[in-house]
């Protein structure tokens, strides 16, 4: 369709700079995932308990050393030497305790699983329902990797990366709350050279996620790009070994993925920062409290089995803060993922909301534009001022030079785009009176471009009317002249058609779309180019068909070969987005204008 102006395509180049509101990101993400609050206080309940029996451990297991150490103690000073029983009490009690811990920690591990998976099938389905409300221009101003990229690349990382993210959190907040209530009630002293290495952490941290987060921005907008090329060079590797434009393909790719390459480079590389840099703050500490320790040791302050379960709590209490950086890393990405995310589920989507919308089946077929007026930027019109008026059961041919605003009209008339100015009218109802799911039903489309899914030829025929038997099928396909063609592959109608349909011609697939037409049985007709794919004489065969199938309903044909359309009753020869001159086959021959020109510029030869 030659006719659509497209604003250009963002591919490659730096990253778009526009405000991002983090904020609202993560108020619509703790609204996803507040959908399922009973999941998350179960989760919570069992992470907390898990992890308190984790941390009361090494508390009664240090009763343990005590009781051995004494036991020690004692046996060199003749007493009764080491309490065997009472080791073994506590020993099996803490294993009890970390056997209860484990099964929590896997109990809540399923939940949150669970939980994650059903918010990215939400997300997607939110996905899936909203790529059919979003306008047409949209999609002729995005690739399709972008937009498939957002579906699989984002919500996998958002869904992946909270069920991560979530559990570690809760699980971290516990141990270091709980940890710290320990820590104190063995030894106030030892418990404040510990928190020195809080206010370090926390600064490292933020001096971290400030750097790397526009990285992690970086990376999941370039994934997008190097997606949406690949999408596309796939899609049309065909023209691009014709054209020998290999190395230009190459070229492009790599300049993106060397973006991508770079950008995920230094977000990796500033999040693992995060560990070693942790884990030296966290070994400073260690080395002053095992000092403190046996100073306070040696006093009598505290027991052997009090700096045992310390030196635990100390790596415990660490731990959670490097969890917390790890956190911190996924949260950054989940953020860039789901603001894409977010970001396409807020896209502008088509009105649909008349209040008292026509009924499609009052639909008779009357169709009339009143000086039209329309551009796909409001700054450049295309179609200036359009006036013509439709009688039901016309056959109305649309012609004239690539573009001119052919295909324009069609997509006017269908509401994939509204008028700037002026009405378009159907049966004397404006076309926006009607919804636009049902405006469409009225309408049956064959285009120039072909469109045909994975699945059996049978089951492509029947998308034009999902209820319609086999025998209303076959019959579609004969007044299509293709049922020959489909009884020849050795499945017939049960042939699978590849994804590109590649196992059958690109004529052929013009036929297939022609029948689905057929079978819907549609008031009104658009045949966009639709006879552009097949040879000269199906073509004349075709025709017949279009004509028997014309009868009684209004149609549009755009077409390029005049010849195709000399049996018109109405002829709108278009020019610069306006009517020019307009008549039947005979009268417009008779001006000898425009369309005179263009009729025989096609026959000179001859």
């Amino acid at each position: 369709m030659a006719e659509t102006r497209r604003p250009p395509r963002r591919h490659g180049g730096p990253p778009m700079e526009k405000p991002k509101d983090f904020k609202g990101t993560a108020k619509k993400l703790l609204k996803y995932i507040g959908r399922y609050k009973v999941g998350i206080i179960i989760v919570l309940i069992f992470a907390i308990a898990g992890t308190v029996f984790n941390i009361v451990g090494p508390k009664i297991l240090s009763k343990a050393t005590t009781e051995i150490f004494n036991g020690l103690v004692s046996k060199v000073q003749g007493g009764a030497g080491i309490n065997f029983e009472k080791i073994f009490q506590i020993i099996m009690t803490v294993m009890v305790m970390y056997f209860f811990s484990g099964s929590f920690s896997f109990v809540q591990g399923l939940i949150m699983t669970e939980m994650s998976q059903k918010m990215t099938y939400r997300m997607r389905k939110d996905i899936s329902e909203k790529i059919h409300r979003i306008p047409m221009k949209y999609y002729e101003s995005n690739t399709h990797g972008e937009v498939l990229s957002r579906v699989t690349n984002d919500v996998d990382t958002v869904g992946m990366h909270l069920n991560q993210s979530i559990t570690q959190f809760i699980t971290a907040i516990t141990t270091l709350v709980g940890v710290l209530i320990m820590m104190l009630s063995i030894s106030w002293i030892m418990t404040l050279i510990a928190l020195v290495i809080l206010p370090i952490s926390t600064t490292l941290i933020l001096l971290v996620v400030k750097k790397s987060q526009k990285y992690f921005k970086q990376q999941q907008e370039y994934l997008g790009h190097v997606n949406g090329q690949v999408e596309e060079v796939y899609g049309g590797h065909l023209v691009i070994k014709a054209f020998n434009r290999e190395e230009k393909s190459l070229e492009d790719f790599q300049r993106d993925n060397r973006t991508l390459y770079k950008s995920a480079l230094m977000a990796q590389f500033l999040s693992g920062l995060m560990q070693p840099v942790m884990a030296f703050v966290g070994n400073l500490g260690y080395v002053g409290v095992v000092a403190t320790g046996a100073w306070l040791a040696i006093k009598g302050t505290i027991s052997v089995g009090d700096i045992q379960a310390f030196i635990q709590y100390v790596r415990q209490f660490t731990q959670p803060i490097n969890q917390i950086a790890q956190v911190s890393n996924m949260l950054q990405s989940t953020a860039a993922a789901a603001e894409r995310v977010f970001e396409f589920l807020d896209e502008e989507e088509e009105a649909n909301s008349e209040t008292n919308p026509i009924a499609p089946s009052e639909i008779q077929g009357n169709v009339e534009f009143e000086h039209v007026r329309f551009g796909y930027n409001p700054d450049k019109i295309i179609v200036k001022d359009f006036s013509a008026k439709v009688e039901k059961g016309q056959m109305v041919a649309i012609v004239g030079p690539t573009g001119a605003g052919k295909t324009t009209m069609v997509k006017l008339l269908m509401r994939f785009y509204d008028v700037n100015d002026g009405t378009i009218k159907v049966d004397g109802h404006d076309v926006r009176d009607f919804n636009r799911s049902s405006l469409r039903e009225a309408f049956g489309m064959v285009l120039q471009d072909t469109w045909l899914y994975n699945g059996t030829i049978m089951e492509n025929i029947r998308y034009g009317r999902l209820e319609a038997t086999d025998e209303e099928v076959i019959a579609a396909a004969k007044a299509a002249h293709v049922d020959h063609f489909i009884r020849t592959l050795p499945d017939g109608y049960q042939t699978v058609l590849n994804e590109e349909s590649g196992n059958v011609s690109q004529g052929q697939k013009q036929l297939l779309t022609i029948a689905r037409a057929i079978l819907a049985d549609n008031r009104i007709l658009i045949l966009d180019e639709a006879t552009s794919s097949v040879d000269t004489r199906t073509e004349i065969r075709i025709q017949k068909a279009m004509n028997n199938l014309m009868k009684g309903r209004t149609s549009f044909v755009i077409a390029h070969r005049l010849s195709t359309i000399r049996d018109a009753d109405l002829i709108l020869v278009m020019k610069d987005g306006d009517i020019i001159e307009q008549g039947n086959h005979t009268e417009l021959l008779a001006k000898d204008g425009f369309y005179a020109s263009l009729y025989n510029s096609q026959f000179a030869q001859a």
